[in-house]
């Protein structure tokens, strides 16, 4: 099995911002109603973007971020060899997108990310699993580049919520919100000492009812049955993981949950016995983005800092399916 590195993530939000007080006065709500219920202060709308241009600006937002880590580690390096690095920059093998809201469907939003950035030929897939759809992308990758068919992969969860949203269902118009994050990873040729990477990853389609969406349709979720949900096969999820990699919760440094609710993750947080502060959350800016959420929040981790090699994490992705998966990573 070869070592992992994530090289640089990328995030775009659309540039309309609403905020709760927008939403508590159209939908008749007290004054503090939304961040009570769910952490969230402010979420993002697309107006006008379509869901492709907004991985695309991901992208290139990822692309800019890893041509300044390299200029930062190479500074002293010639001109040609920074030109083969930009170069290098351009060198995907694997484009995976995960979304839900989709409605570009042939050819998928991972082949308009190649062929917008002149991407060399490269494989191309767009994924549908709920908001754990980046958990599955993620795995997929990984296990493309144990086959050695991959060096380097891209790797794509975006939304664009607020078009399919009920715009008068309090259980989803106040949480919803749009965005796009992406990983670029790639093979560890560095690092001589094998690094963890245990993935968990499953699906149960007997209560999948609870939260659905349909073309042409709106986002149902059932909040109460979603709440149930989340809070149990999670934590059902992370201990079998744990088990697996024979570790404890006082080895992970960091989990990384699907950004759904922060009454949900404090949930999550306490059941497994943990302070929420090893649970990260960054909802209360960003609103629930399903499929971006997790590579928008890896993205602000790594700039604030809070990443370092040899870190263990966990990525916790639940939704949709009902899919639940979780992988643990070392830095």
């Amino acid at each position: 099995m070869n070592n992992l590195k994530i090289i640089a993530n990328g995030i775009y939000f659309p540039t309309k911002q609403v905020k709760n007080e927008e939403l508590e006065n159209k939908l008749n709500l007290e004054k503090g109603y939304i961040e009570k219920r769910t952490g969230i202060k402010n979420r993002y709308y697309a107006v006008e973007e379509k869901i492709e241009d907004m991985a695309l600006k991901a992208t290139k937002n990822l692309f800019e971020k890893e041509k300044i880590n390299q200029k930062e580690t190479n500074e002293n390096e010639t001109i040609k060899k920074d030109i083969d690095k930009e170069q290098k920059t351009k060198d995907i093998d694997l484009i995976i997108t995960a979304t839900t809201s989709t409605d570009i469907l042939m050819p998928g939003i991972s082949n308009y990310i190649q062929k917008n950035l002149n991407l060399k030929p490269c494989i191309c897939l767009d994924i549908l699993a709920g908001c754990s759809g980046y958990i599955n992308s993620f795995d997929i990758a990984k296990m493309y580049i144990d086959s050695g068919n991959v060096k380097r992969a891209l790797i794509v969860g975006v939304d664009r919520l607020s078009q399919v949203i009920d715009k008068e269902d309090i259980g989803t118009a106040v949480v919803l919100s749009d965005g796009a994050g992406v990983t670029l990873i790639e093979k560890d040729e560095e690092t001589n000492k094998q690094k963890l990477y245990i993935s968990n990853i499953q699906a149960d389609g007997d209560n999948n009812e609870i939260l659905t969406y349909k073309y042409g349709k709106k986002i149902y979720m059932n909040g109460k049955e979603v709440y149930k949900y989340a809070v149990t096969k999670t934590v059902q999820n992370i201990k079998e993981l744990l088990n697996k990699a024979n570790l404890n919760l006082e080895d992970i440094k960091y989990i990384v949950p699907h950004q759904s609710n922060l009454k949900i993750m404090k949930a999550i947080a306490s059941r497994l016995h943990i302070k929420t502060e090893k649970m990260y959350a960054d909802i209360e800016t960003r609103g629930n983005t399903f499929c971006a959420s997790i590579p928008i929040a890896l993205h602000d981790m790594q700039e604030k800092g809070m990443l370092k090699p040899g870190d263990k994490i966990i990525l916790l992705g639940y939704g949709g399916g009902l899919n639940t998966g979780s992988i643990l990573l070392e830095i």
